[in-house]
């Protein structure tokens, strides 16, 4: 089997063990709106930000690690899971010492302990899923997915619908699901098998720390860049210009983010596929050919399924946001678009990201990710001021932007391939005017989106269909 049809094998496998938790994922965003209001919706999301927050520093980032070296065959897997166990383990107990000092978050009070343990069953998740990756066990790995999702949705319903537990029942959901899912691969995997003390091996601890500690960082950067925008929302009330601030606007400006989760849901599957091949093939002789191709056709779907939601982001948002419990929720699809166009940045970023993660040069990671989130807090004091939500959705699309630019010149240093920056431009200019189209809603929407899509198809096949021919082509 080729590189190609290797990816695109570990893609369908991924996006089918992934299509239907995806589903339901969209139907939970549609229960949480309507039985939480949009100020415990805004306490829900800084709750989940700040569990993802500490989980990198918490495990070191070692789950990275566990994927770069668990695929490389130089390495001993039990000698990389047990080490990275007994990583995540000390890091753990470190970070519950320090645990009380949670209750200084002024959203957090009454949820503590549903945050460790929410933090717990994550970290205890993430480690098994991503050693089971770097096994090839993508089948089990995809099932893991569906039935971490199911159990999820079955928690929400019980703990949100039925028991109307607001946040603390989505806090109890998230950790029942992920615990389930820990146990599940761990038993059906056996990973027991690949925990032996015996195997605990310091100079590969220091190789994979080597390697994660500077991931750290570009982890909770990322989150920062997120997670300060609804910090930013919610308590600028006296200090902005803009009516859109408050507890009420951060709700809606995370009500807003459900839509764009779409083009992250398929980033994340395709991601998932790349990273595994970046590391595989990274001593291949026609690499900088592989990524540039792949890259173009990537880059391509992206851009046409942007194009796609913003044309229909007033339907997707009525579909996903239930607004008859909080009338608030109904302005949500008016912050979207932007929000569509920075997730796919985003989604190229992170592509860009699996240079480092193969060469090793986890640093560069750090320092580029440290540029977008300096730009972030900078803009969103600024625009946020004047423009409530919609100049966090600016300056959340500006951050990604500026790490997007950075990267696109420093990772073709490490592993030059083509890329066409014309195409990137036009596609982008033709995406914003759409988006601005969608705001403003004028007489003329239909057609004017109508006639842009047809462009951007028109203009992106030929990327696309080059790379199909290759993936067709036999031997």
């Amino acid at each position: 089997m080729n590189k190609y049809k290797k990816l695109a094998s570990n893609t369908l496998v991924f996006a089918i063990g992934s299509f239907g938790s995806k589903i339901l994922l969209l139907l939970l965003t549609r229960l949480y709106t309507a039985n939480i209001s949009s100020a415990d919706n805004s306490t829900k999301s800084l709750l989940e930000q700040t569990a993802n927050f500490i989980i990198p520093i918490a495990t070191f980032s070692i789950a990275e690690a566990v994927i770069r070296y668990g695929l490389d065959r130089e390495y001993n897997n039990k000698e990389v899971f047990t080490s990275a166990c007994v990583t995540e383990l000390i890091g753990i107990m470190i970070m519950l010492l320090f645990s009380p000092l949670l209750y200084l978050l002024p959203y957090a009070k009454g949820y503590v302990p549903l945050l460790l343990l929410y933090i717990l069953a994550s970290s205890f998740r993430q480690l098994n899923s991503q050693f089971v990756r770097a096994r090839g066990l993508v089948r089990l790995f995809a099932l893991d997915g569906i039935l971490a999702t199911l159990s999820l949705f079955i928690f929400n319903v019980i703990f949100i619908s039925v028991l109307h537990l607001g946040v603390t029942g989505f806090m109890m959901a998230v950790m029942l699901s992920d615990f389930c899912s820990g146990m599940f691969l761990w038993i059906v995997a056996s990973l027991g098998k690949f925990f032996d003390l015996r195997y605990y091996n310091y100079e590969i601890t220091k190789i994979m720390l080597r390697f994660s500690i500077p991931m750290i960082p570009t982890a909770v950067l990322w989150i920062i860049t997120g997670f300060s925008d609804r910090l930013f929302v919610r308590y600028m009330v006296n200090f902005s210009v803009s009516p859109d601030v408050g507890d009420v606007a951060a709700g809606v400006y995370d009500a807003s983010s459900k839509v764009p989760n779409l083009i992250s849901m398929v980033s994340t599957i395709f991601f998932q596929a790349w990273n595994m091949s970046a590391i595989t093939e990274n001593n291949s002789n026609d690499r900088s050919i592989f990524y540039y191709r792949i890259f173009s056709a990537y880059q391509s779907i992206m851009f046409l399924g942007a194009s796609f939601m913003v044309a229909l982001v007033k339907p997707l948002s009525n579909m996903l946001i239930d607004s008859s419990t909080d009338p608030a929720y109904a302005r949500a699809y008016q912050f979207t678009p932007i929000l569509i166009v920075g997730v796919l940045m985003m989604s190229l970023n992170q592509f860009l990201s699996s240079i480092y993660t193969a060469t090793q040069k986890t640093s560069h990671s750090f320092w580029t990710s440290l540029i977008a989130a300096i730009t972030n807090l900078i803009l969103n004091v600024i625009l946020i001021y004047q423009w409530g939500v919609q100049g966090a959705v600016i300056a959340t699309f500006m951050s990604y932007f500026v790490c997007y630019v950075v990267r696109i010149i420093d990772t073709r240093k490490i592993i030059y391939f083509k890329v066409y920056h014309g195409r990137f431009a036009c596609n982008l200019l033709v995406l914003f005017f759409m988006c601005i189209m969608a705001i403003k809603e004028p007489k003329c929407l239909i057609p004017v989106q109508v006639f842009c899509l047809i462009f951007m198809v028109v203009f992106n096949s030929s990327a696309i269909l080059q790379t199909v021919k290759k993936l067709l082509k036999r031997g």
